[in-house]
């Protein structure tokens, strides 16, 4: 089982292949995902220090460059596959924003891996 190395919280075991948002969230980190994991709004962002996933959806890679986002991933975009370091851009608490629905378990939209 991959092992998540999050800042400021306890480490959480991920199952393979989890999302990585809802892993996040099993793990008590209060992830901001306003639109619900399917990559249209940016808030799930995520830091890595280590571990970073070398596979991107096309939806992530497209989101990103639409914002001008350098230096973050989409938690919703990505699946636990190895061990990984890294810090929440966004948290509900610290943004005073409500979360939105809550992602489904499989990558929405359907990936496709670039």
């Amino acid at each position: 089982m991959p092992l998540l190395t999050v800042t400021g919280y306890a480490p959480i075991e991920a199952h393979d292949n989890e999302r990585l948002v809802l892993a996040l969230e099993r793990g008590g980190v209060d992830i901001l995902h306003r639109c619900g994991g399917v990559a249209r709004c940016t808030t799930c962002q995520v830091q890595f220090s280590a571990g970073e996933p070398t596979p991107m959806t096309e939806a992530e890679r497209d989101k990103l460059a639409e914002k001008n986002l350098t230096g973050v991933r989409l938690s919703c975009q990505l699946l636990c596959t190895h061990d990984m370091t890294l810090s929440p851009v966004q948290t509900v608490r610290g943004s005073g924003l409500e979360a939105g629905k809550a992602p489904q378990a499989g990558i929405e939209p359907e990936p496709i891996w670039v």
